[in-house]
């Protein structure tokens, strides 16, 4: 039985399947905060962004290959002392390029921070 995919806007969840490989799946696609990317998707092959930081309204879609990610970071400004999903922000590493991401949610954070740990190890 398929899992059902997390999301929070379809029209985000649409734009990721329209453009999947053939027999790969959706997992979850959640809008990001703040200024820069505009959504993260995980499906079982990949991550996806979608960075809005480029000049001139121009928009990115960067497809990170789990073998690709070197780390994947939960990232806070509380202490240690606190519950280690604390924070909203993600932080995953390829190479020496970081890409941080501010979602809604400790449960997004979580969700997003074990799927990318249980597929970058395989």
């Amino acid at each position: 039985m398929a899992q059902q995919v997390k999301y929070d806007r379809r029209e985000q969840y649409e734009q990721i399947a329209s453009g999947l490989l053939p027999g790969e799946n959706v997992i979850a696609v959640y809008d990001a905060v703040g200024v820069g990317t505009g959504f993260i998707g995980l499906t079982d092959r990949r991550v996806i962004l979608q960075d809005r930081s480029f000049v001139g309204k121009r928009v990115a879609i960067t497809s990170i290959p789990y073998g690709k990610v070197t780390a994947v970071s939960v990232v806070s400004n509380k202490s240690w002392a606190g519950s280690f999903f604390s924070s909203g922000s993600i932080a995953v590493h390829v190479g020496t390029h970081t890409y941080e991401i501010e979602l809604r949610g400790v449960e997004k954070t979580q969700h997003v921070h074990n799927v990318i740990l249980h597929y970058a190890g395989r």
